[in-house]
């Protein structure tokens, strides 16, 4: 199993990182476009091997795409990131030009690997990555939806002063402030409806914290985070890399499925070893589904900024 992360930035050097350590990679290729910068995250990261006990090879190159050659996976992380007071939608006119290069770039050396997108804006990223590559539908997965739920846990778990893996939760639609749309009617601690412990006032504070969650952290930081956009590109690829048929929420091209066709947005797929093996239809609340379709506005808004 060969994985390419493409930006060795924060947040790829994380992505590299997190799915060396769980060791189901034999190959990490991290690329970037600065010259050594990739080579000197590589052997950083291969010093910490014999510490954290992984043999996943990992290696760094500046710009080189034949060194990702047969890649099973490749991660687009890269790309300027926000900075304080920033839209995602606001990255768009620089953003397109590289994910479009660098998915190209990829494809070519790599014809039969699974995309997965990380870029922002992520949605329109991701919808670029289909018009552009010609990859099978499949093949080609935008990231946000499983870092906007891991956010949304996070924020149940605080509510309910409550253990974490205690409480489940997803949230769907666009990867944008206003676009997420946290399925609290969905939301459980050990199965119970978290309704059934937080009060609907207390439950839409929870969903608006999460909606704001990479904002909060980029005021925060002065940058975008980086430990969970890492964790949880991690997950998407060990689900495909050792075919577990994990249901996580990604951003695919719809054709029809929610009502909602030609765009990418975030909805629960059924992850496996083709990549996305199935999307999976649950029931939303009249709320939901207004608050779905206003984001997959927002999202068609974005898209007819690309220049395709």
């Amino acid at each position: 199993m060969k994985v390419t992360v493409v930006g060795a930035g924060a947040v790829g050097a994380s992505c590299a990182e997190y799915i060396a350590i769980k060791n189901f990679a034999s190959e990490v290729v991290i690329l970037d476009i600065k010259e050594g910068y990739a080579e000197g995250k590589a052997m950083d990261l291969m010093q910490c091997a014999s510490l954290n006990g992984f043999d996943t090879k990992i290696t760094g190159s500046t710009n080189d795409y034949s060194k990702t050659a047969n890649s099973d996976i490749c991660v687009i992380t890269s790309g300027i990131p926000r900075k304080p007071g920033m839209t995602r939608e606001e990255l768009i006119g620089i953003n397109a030009g590289i994910v479009k290069s660098v998915s190209s770039s990829l494809v070519e050396h790599s014809p039969n690997t699974i995309i997965i997108v990380v870029s922002n804006p992520m949605d329109t990223m991701t919808y670029l990555v289909h018009k552009t590559t010609g990859l099978a539908k499949h093949r080609i997965i935008g990231m946000g939806g499983a870092l906007d739920s891991a956010r949304f846990k996070y924020r149940l778990a605080e509510a309910l002063e409550a253990p974490i893996s205690d409480v489940d939760g997803m949230v769907i639609g666009g990867h944008s402030d206003k676009g997420m749309v946290p399925l609290t009617s969905h939301a459980t601690r050990n199965s119970i409806k978290v309704s059934e412990f937080l009060s609907e006032e207390r439950l839409n504070q929870v969903a608006e914290d999460t909606k704001v969650g990479g904002a909060t952290l980029t005021k925060l930081l002065g940058t975008s985070a980086w430990y969970a956009p890492g964790a949880a590109v991690s997950g998407l690829v060990q689900a495909i890399a050792c075919d577990q048929k994990k249901i996580f929420p990604c951003s695919t091209l719809l054709n029809g499925e929610y009502g909602l066709s030609d765009l990418c947005i975030g909805v629960p797929v059924v992850l496996g070893r083709k990549g996305i093996e199935k999307i999976v239809d649950i029931p939303l609340s009249d709320a939901e589904k207004e608050h779905m379709k206003a984001s997959a506005e927002g999202v068609k808004k974005t898209n007819d900024l690309l220049e395709l």
